[in-house]
């Protein structure tokens, strides 16, 4: 509204949000084919992170309602989907049909997962080292040594990146140098958890870890996949800052259109495309272009 204003044109916040809300109906079919696409994909990234919406029903005025951020770090495609809650009832819908391996935090949500067939769930080993960085204070030398092991783990992932090999190749080095590692660090903290108290920090800790490290050590069963979710954290890092300035979504409908900019134009960002530039292509075609071909016009099959 400010832009318009220091051009000189005054516009009322209503026809700014019809606006926005006509542009998002008419994207629409653009939204629900990225969703198509992302799902078809063999490996996903998940995670959520909650938005305040109007609600004149509540208390305080406020819902807290949650996006659902599904990525694959291999197609470069990011899919935001609102739910009015935290439930399994959103990733169940959006993940019915899924098969492959799915990556996520500690959230018992995602536990129902492993149950599916075709599904492999996977943990997020930066995860499991901030556990042991917030347990520093209690007990600095096991939660030190844990958090070194850790990073030989990461450094391993930065000299695989940076050679640039392919996926047979970052499997191969993950087997003989990585494997190691991770049994030894897994015999020790079980060594360790019965040392410590349970309910202090350190414990925490190493409870969290030997419950699942089975699935922190995933990774190095194929080249694709990556030791920890930062992929859809880095993703969701515009939602932080959204938070911020705009504070809430003026209502549900509000909430699910932000998820659909938010799919959208993030995956301009992870393909290195100009939003604005993107948009302004797609909205100028969009309406004579052939409903069977509307795949050519997400963002990961534009031209840079």
């Amino acid at each position: 509204m400010q832009r318009f204003e220091r051009g000189g044109i005054k516009l009322s916040y209503s026809t700014l949000t019809d606006w926005v809300g006509a542009t998002c109906k008419l994207i629409e079919p653009l939204y629900e084919a990225l969703k198509r696409e992302v799902l078809k994909t063999n490996y996903l990234h998940v995670d959520e992170t909650p938005i305040k919406v109007l609600d004149k029903d509540k208390k305080d005025g406020t819902h807290r309602g949650y996006y659902w951020v599904y990525q694959s770090s291999i197609k470069k495609i990011v899919f935001f989907d609102y739910q009015q809650g935290r439930g399994r009832e959103g990733p169940a819908g959006i993940l019915e049909n899924f098969t492959g391996y799915l990556q996520a935090d500690g959230y018992n949500v995602y536990e129902a997962f492993q149950k599916k067939e075709g599904i492999t769930l996977m943990h997020c080993m930066a995860h499991a080292r901030r556990i042991f960085h917030e347990a520093l204070p209690n007990d600095e030398s096991r939660a030190g040594y844990a958090m070194e092991q850790m990073q030989k783990l990461y450094a391993i992932e930065r000299d695989v990146k940076e050679q640039g090999l392919c996926f047979d190749e970052i499997k191969a080095v993950r087997q003989e140098k990585s494997l190691s590692i991770l049994a030894s660090l897994g015999t020790w903290m079980k060594e360790q958890y019965l040392q410590v108290t349970p309910k202090s920090s350190i414990g925490k800790a190493l409870a969290y870890s030997i419950e699942r490290w089975q699935k922190l050590s995933i990774y190095t069963e194929h080249g694709m996949l990556n030791i920890d979710n930062n992929p859809v954290e880095n993703s969701i890092r515009p939602v932080a800052i959204g938070r911020k300035n705009y504070l809430f979504c003026g209502s549900h409908e509000a909430a699910q259109r932000s998820a659909m900019l938010y799919s959208l134009l993030g995956t301009c960002k992870s393909n290195c495309i100009e939003p604005y530039a993107w948009l302004r292509d797609v909205l100028v075609k969009i309406a004579g272009h052939p409903i069977n071909k509307i795949n050519e016009l997400l963002p990961q099959h534009s031209k840079k």
